[in-house]
């Protein structure tokens, strides 16, 4: 019978400073099977030890949080900074915390994330880079944060959510939704813009301003003047409701749309 040393990794308990411990070495008796035994165990042992030290502040990610697959959730954990995520995280979600500001490096590297979502933290600041660099984000959200500006964007992005935010006249960048083609939801409702940022991708099917302090449209905000046979089909759903300004004042804004904008007629 042989007999042999295999380090194993189990955690005995967690102190009150957060930090893990664990027992170091067992001795265990095999028999013709051993080297197999060893390899799977050391294998398993690897990727445990992986996942335990892919966060260096404190608890690891997938303790803290809840990882199902690639999806990430780390609800109401009163976390002030988004955690070191695994490097296959396609979604995660991050809300009713404390999160102020969000770090260019926050994302780094995070090539297969799909959707972001920091609804209801405290988000008074964001890296110019902090999304950027995102090949694959595809939803994004971010309401009911304290965001005065917003960072350039990746045009990837199908659905975007900043809506009770303190985002003003400066808060959008120029042309800061042109290239997202395939963009259909933009919900920017209870802010302080004073304007409708422009221009739309084609792809949008819904719009959401109300509550903002928007006070005046263009006639080709939506249509282009110069081409009366403009159809803007995908655009069914505008909402402009509780801003001062009159939709009556501008019909011929609408005339390529398949349905008038909601918003005030007098």
């Amino acid at each position: 019978m042989l007999t042999a040393t295999v380090p194993l990794i189990s955690i005995t308990s967690i102190n009150k400073s957060n930090r893990l411990k664990y027992t170091t070495l067992k001795t265990f008796k095999f028999g013709k099977n051993i080297w197999n035994i060893i390899c799977s165990t050391l294998i398993a042992q690897c990727a445990i030890f992986q996942c335990l030290f892919c966060n260096e502040r404190g608890l690891p990610t997938c303790l803290l949080c809840t990882c199902l697959g690639t999806t990430v959730y780390c609800d109401d954990h009163e976390l002030d900074a988004v955690p070191p995520l695994p490097k296959k995280t396609t979604h995660f979600y991050s809300r009713y915390n404390r999160i102020k500001k969000i770090n260019k490096n926050d994302f780094a590297n995070q090539n297969n994330l799909k959707r972001i979502d920091l609804t209801s933290n405290f988000i008074s600041e964001i890296d110019e880079d902090a999304f950027r660099e995102l090949p694959q984000l595809q939803e994004l959200v971010l309401r009911d944060n304290k965001i005065r500006q917003l960072p350039e964007l990746p045009p990837s992005l199908t659905f975007i959510d900043v809506s009770n935010n303190r985002l003003g006249r400066k808060g959008i960048k120029e042309e800061a939704f042109k290239d997202m083609v395939d963009l259909h939801h933009l919900y920017i409702t209870d802010n302080n813009l004073d304007h409708i940022p422009l221009p739309l991708p084609e792809s949008l099917q819904a719009l959401h301003l109300q509550n903002n302090n928007i006070q005046e449209m263009h006639e080709d905000t939506f249509c282009k003047m110069k081409d009366v046979t403009y159809a803007r089909r995908a655009l069914e759903d505008i909402r402009l409701d509780g801003n001062p300004i009159n939709l009556s004042k501008t019909p011929s804004a609408y005339m390529c749309l398949p349905r008038l904008p909601i918003g005030s007629l007098i």
